[in-house]
Formats: structure tokens, sequence, C-alpha cells
């Protein structure tokens, strides 16, 4: 379970439209798995996790995507 970045957080870094958001932190995520997959195998985090907390601190932009 997920508690921080808050959903209402990440809604705001797309300006309230959830389609974005689900969109961009998907793709992301999918670098991410490609990118550092054997970085993530020894960490904790998933991908998923770090790419809400990208798009949260407003390092991945919806524009991006």
């Amino acid at each position: 379970m997920m508690i921080e970045p808050s959903i209402d957080k990440l809604v705001e870094a797309t300006n309230g439209n959830r389609y974005v958001l689900c969109t961009v932190i998907s793709k992301r995520a999918k670098e991410i798995e490609t990118v550092r997959r054997a970085e993530l195998a020894s960490e904790d985090k998933k991908a998923i996790s770090i790419a809400c907390e990208e798009v949260a601190s407003k390092k991945v932009k919806p524009s991006k995507f």
C-alpha cells in the first residue's frame, strides 16, 4: 500500500487529470524497469513507486509523454 506521495499531490501535478496521471506514471515506470532492472532487484522500492515520487517532485512533467 502506497501512502506517500498522496494521490492529491499526484493529481495536482497533472492539473487534475487522472487519465494523464495514470499514463505518465505507467510510461515512466516502464522506462525505469527497462533501464534499471538490476538496480531495482537490490532495492526495496518498485518502479511504480519511484515513478510516483518523480511525478510528485516534478522531476517528470506530464508534457513529456
